[in-house]
């Protein structure tokens, strides 16, 4: 049962931290000049965040079960 609770708490902050830093990726390299706060959003949200939260719970395991 702690390991499901920290598998949570682990994705839920690679999730938050994801969504941080595709903002500032994407606000600071993306060329789109129209809409580049609902790209910057999009991206975070259902890109970014998601990859890290899977990378971030993947490295807790095997760091988990390693030992």
């Amino acid at each position: 049962m702690k390991t499901i609770g920290l598998i949570l708490l682990v994705g839920l902050v690679g999730y938050i931290l994801g969504v941080i830093l595709g903002m500032v990726a994407v606000n600071m390299f993306s060329a789109n000049q129209h809409d580049k706060a609902i790209e910057a959003a999009m991206t975070s949200f259902f890109l970014v965040g998601p990859a890290l939260a899977i990378l971030s719970i993947m490295v807790f395991l095997v760091i988990r079960f390693a030992r």
